[in-house]
């Protein structure tokens, strides 16, 4: 059972749960009168972000973190646009991993060449470089930095260490760039709800399965979007340490924040069995604390679960799904054929073989699934059975090379292997779509993160398409014994036999570069023939004129749809090259369309004659002109920008790229109606976007123009009512847009048309 609470709860000596319109029964148990305020900062998440905060008003952080991390897809980006903003070391701990790009197996060299050019970052401004296969992103954070009260920082939206008492925040790199030029993390203080853990979950039963409950039952109506989760109750002690991480890792699919455990002695032994027992400290919630909303889980009630395609929050108990097969495949079925528009097929009814479901794939892998305890329990189940040798196959990648190391020792990777598993280095690929992936119209159950539309692989625009099912490693190794029919973990009674973890950091002594405080300014930056400097972005002007160049109207846009993952992630470092695959899964024209308004903007800018580049811009200024008090205004002076129009994006990763690869052909704002998370509109707005808003449905559609005038003395203003103009033609209509509030920081930053500019004028670097 997961219930969800309607209004704020007060935590009583960490157990007892009283609802905020009973705040007397709280009087009665402590013989104290009850302050809300006062209880506001006894969660653990207050005294961490207070700890942290660098301003004197709690209600608007400027937070420093303690390290930060990224990996090969990102850390490029961000390094170039430190670098171009005047940065010359890193002030923190800052990890470069390389989990992503791992295999090197597209575009000839150019993943490698990242890789180098990371190792040389790491030596000429003093950071920590992990190789390829050595640990994925989030396991080696947990193993080497992670520690109680800690905040860290990272450019990969499950940047999540809340299990170890470290509250840790996914966001796109320009966020990350800020700490690296000694700048803050910029945020109002965020709601924190507690998900209050009673019980103990039941055998089979692994971390993936109480997760995809949590989300199953918060993420539509968004009761922690943005808000930090914090983990407390009884239950919390019925868990190992190893187990919370892979809850924790999962709740980046909520839309909060952050998140928080209460720690115990299960913590304090990790951190010392991982050499770091001085990272150690108890945390709890205040005798009293109050929380802004309550997740409460009965773990004994929660099943095997399975999240169907194309979400997290899809999900169903499986024997749910078992008994009503039909029903509920033909509904995902309907929402495959959205996702393809009718550009290929997918189909999974025809999967129903004697009344249960054959799956083509199983993969456990990553920072959710690769976890020791999730591989042990895969090899328990398969012990002594095997995958079969028809279309059924399994492939386990441990998430570290300690990891993997053990489970080698323990002869676990034998036992794996004699069962027909293929065992695989730490890598992500599986998570994103750059590897294993699925034949067409396959289905793939996944022990990973993430099951949105093409982040198997597959490519509907060319006719091929799969799709993931997200499920426990427990359950996914049932099915691969049972040959690959859909069975739940419940069905075995081989779990719970977990044999001591021995970490042994001899391969991180061996191979990582340690280069904090060693930074080496005269070494030189490797570049690859792929890496390229970001495109000049011009400052706004007072007067816009954006061009609809795409209309999404789907209830949410994921950022894979913004910018698709898999073989993309290839041109991560070169900006140009990389946004050629905007919306490429979605509206394959945008591209066109924005480059098109781009080569306007750039004439503009070079003193060229706007209307002999584009001809119908003279209608569209002779309408701008007829408003009152503009009848002056000028075409050579007016910014002109590619707009999309979408009604909650950016789900999902942090990928700054979905942002950058707008703006860097000629996008200037987005039109939506939400953000669904905080991270992309950060991502917006550091690479010089507006984040317009409206309530009104968009009448407007692809081609037409929207003209704003004043901009920049908006930006100046309450961002609640800003005027604008829908131009069709000779023929216009007034528009209502608004920004949700803006730090004065992230206003300058839009104003100077990106944050490199920003930094740029505030050293004044020419």
């Amino acid at each position: 059972m997961v219930k969800l609470y309607d209004s704020g709860v007060y935590l009583v000596n960490g157990m007892e749960v009283v609802p905020e319109a009973k705040s007397g029964k709280v009087e009665a148990i402590t013989g104290q009168p009850v302050n809300q305020k006062e209880a506001e900062k006894g969660t653990i998440a207050y005294s961490i972000m207070e700890a942290h905060n660098t301003s004197n008003d709690m209600s608007k952080l400027k937070l420093k973190f303690d390290a930060m991390t990224s990996h090969d897809i990102t850390f490029v980006g961000i390094i170039q646009t430190a670098k171009a903003s005047g940065m010359e070391k890193f002030p923190v701990p800052y990890v470069l991993t390389n989990c992503h790009n791992t295999l090197c197996a597209v575009g000839g060299t150019i993943n490698e060449d990242d890789h180098m050019f990371g190792l040389s970052a790491a030596k000429k401004y003093g950071g920590i470089f992990v190789p390829p296969h050595i640990a994925v992103i989030h396991q080696y954070m947990r193993e080497m930095h992670a520690g109680c009260g800690r905040m860290i920082l990272g450019s990969d939206s499950h940047t999540r260490y809340g299990a170890l008492g470290t509250m840790a925040i996914g966001e796109g790199g320009g966020e990350l760039v800020k700490q690296l030029l000694c700048d803050t993390y910029d945020v109002a203080y965020p709601g924190v709800v507690a998900v209050y853990l009673t019980g103990k979950p039941q055998p089979g039963v692994g971390p993936q399965d109480i997760a995809l409950a949590i989300i199953g039952a918060v993420f539509k109506s968004g009761y922690v979007k943005n808000k930090v989760m914090e983990f407390v109750g009884p239950g919390v002690a019925s868990m190992t340490t190893d187990y919370r991480n892979g809850i924790d890792v999962m709740t980046t699919e909520t839309t909060c924040l952050s998140s928080i455990w209460k720690t115990d002695e299960d913590t304090k032994e990790f951190l010392a069995l991982h050499g770091r027992p001085e990272e150690y400290k108890e945390l709890n919630p205040a005798d009293v604390a109050y929380y802004d909303g309550c997740v409460y889980v009965d773990l004994n009630t929660v099943k095997p679960m399975i999240a169907l395609p194309f979400h997290p929050s899809n999900v169903y108990e499986i024997d749910e799904l078992n008994s009503n097969l039909g029903d509920i495949l033909r509904s995902v079925e309907k929402e495959a054929a959205k996702i393809s528009g009718g550009r290929a097929s997918f189909t999974l009814t025809d999967k129903i073989v004697d009344g249960k479901l054959q799956v083509q794939q199983g993969i456990i892998a990553g920072c959710a699934g690769g976890n020791y305890t999730n591989v042990i329990e895969a090899a328990h189940a398969l012990r002594g059975k095997d995958c079969g040798c028809d279309e059924f196959s399994l492939a386990v990648y441990p998430s570290s090379q300690p990891v993997f190391i053990d489970l080698v020792k323990k002869g676990v990777v034998a036992e794996l292997m004699e069962a027909g598993a293929v065992i695989r280095t730490a890598f992500c690929g599986p998570c994103f779509g750059a590897g294993d992936t699925p034949v067409h119209n396959g289905l793939s159950i996944r022990h990973t993160t993430r099951n949105f539309p093409n982040r198997e692989g597959s490519k509907p625009g060319e006719g091929q398409m799969s799709a993931v099912a997200l499920m426990d490693a427990r359950s996914i190794a049932a099915t691969a014994a049972n040959g690959g029919i859909l069975t739940s973990a419940a069905e075995l009674s081989c779990w719970g036999d977990i044999p001591e973890y021995s970490f042994d950091r001899g391969v991180y002594d061996k191979r990582v570069y340690q280069g904090y405080n060693k930074a080496e300014e005269d070494k030189e930056l490797v570049y690859g023939p792929n890496i390229k400097d970001w495109p000049v972005m011009g400052a706004l002007t007072d007067n816009i004129l954006l061009k609809v160049c795409s209309k999404i109207m789907d209830e949410v846009t994921t950022t894979d749809e913004l910018i698709p993952s898999g073989e993309t992630s290839s041109f991560r470092s070169n900006p140009l090259g990389l946004a050629e695959f905007t919306l490429s899964r979605r509206d394959p024209q945008y591209v066109g369309r924005s480059k098109a308004v781009d080569r306007l903007e750039k004439g503009r800018m070079k003193g060229e004659d706007v209307f002999a580049l584009e001809p119908e811009l003279e209608h569209v200024f002779s309408a701008i002109r007829t408003i009152e008090n503009l009848a002056d205004i000028k075409a050579e002076d007016t910014e002109i920008g590619s707009m999309i129009y979408a009604v909650k994006p950016g789900d999902g990763s942090a990928r700054e790229q979905a942002a950058s690869c707008q703006r860097v052909i000629g996008g200037l704002a987005n039109i939506t109606k939400e953000y669904a998370t905080k991270r992309y509109r950060s991502n917006v707005m550091n690479w010089g976007m507006i984040p317009f808003q409206m309530t009104e449905e968009p009448e407007f559609e692809v081609g037409d123009y929207i003209f704003v005038p004043g901009i920049r003395k908006a930006l100046d203003g309450d961002l609640k009512n800003i005027t604008a103009y829908q131009v069709k033609g000779n023929e216009m209509k007034e528009l209502h847009l608004f920004i949700a509030d803006m730090t004065s920081e992230e206003r300058e930053i839009v104003k100077a048309g990106c944050l490199i500019n920003y930094n740029k004028n505030r050293k004044g670097i020419l």
